[in-house]
């Protein structure tokens, strides 16, 4: 792992844009998946392992066996092996109703996710801030299909089972209810994910991260798809404060900065 992040290191300094400057990251041997939010990071490894980043170090949080992570307006929540969901609760992770197999915690204090059968559905406000470890949450089911979805403060965006992009301007967080999906043309992704700020990044079906430019209040959908260099296939891409973190096909974690 030492070696491939080294050559990693030494490609992407060959491959600097005047936009952005990749290299390796704090190393997390094995990465899997990564998601940023309100200035915390949050990954897993191969393992189901979870880990929290402070400072350029990984630390392990209680282990849940959790194959996916999101920290965001909505706290922090996971995933199991198995698809429950938990959430992080006073130190450890608590068990709440309901399956899927990706979830967001991006949205402006409610949680959304997609299912096994790639049916998304969303957490709202109120059971997102009254669950602390009992009782049961309900959730709403939303009108289409995807196969993973995230949610900023300009909206919320989604990939179908084709790999097309859609987005939703806007979503009620004490309703779920929202303004109807809108496809964004231009790339086939297999990830998208919405930052705190609402830039907007994916991962393409041939491994490329992306970036959707020109997203504003008046603009929510943006004007183009560039492409940020990273010189190796990724699987997985979160963006917070000015860093896109991203996770390589072989588990290698990427930062890349302005």
């Amino acid at each position: 792992m030492k070696t491939i992040a080294a050559f990693l290191l030494v490609l992407c300094h060959l491959a600097i844009s005047h936009a952005w400057n990749c290299k390796a990251g704090p190393r997390l041997s094995y990465a899997s998946q990564i998601d940023a939010g309100q200035g915390k990071v949050v990954a897993t490894d191969r393992y189901n392992r979870n880990y929290f980043l402070s400072g350029s170090s990984w630390y392990r949080l209680p282990s849940a066996s959790l194959k996916h992570v999101t920290v965001g307006h909505a706290g922090m929540w996971g995933i199991s092996t198995r698809n429950y969901i938990y959430k992080f609760v006073a130190g450890s992770w608590a068990r709440a109703s309901g399956s899927l197999k990706q979830i967001d915690a991006g949205g402006n204090l409610f949680t959304v996710g997609v299912t096994t059968s790639n049916y998304p559905y969303c957490l709202r406000t109120s059971y997102v801030l009254g669950f602390h470890g009992k009782g049961s949450v309900s959730w709403t089911r939303m009108s289409t299909r995807l196969k993973y979805y995230s949610c900023g403060p300009y909206g919320c965006w989604g990939v179908d089972t084709s790999s097309r992009v859609y987005l939703t301007k806007s979503v009620t967080p004490s309703s779920c209810a929202n303004s109807g999906w809108v496809q964004i043309p231009g790339l086939a992704l297999n990830v998208v994910e919405v930052g705190s700020d609402g830039k907007v990044f994916g991962v393409t079906t041939t491994g490329q991260v992306c970036e959707r430019t020109g997203i504003t209040s008046r603009v929510p959908q943006g004007t183009v798809w560039t492409f940020v260099p990273i010189c190796t296939p990724m699987k997985h891409v979160s963006y917070d404060l000015g860093n896109v973190w991203a996770v390589s096909t072989s588990g290698v974690v990427m930062r890349c900065t302005h």
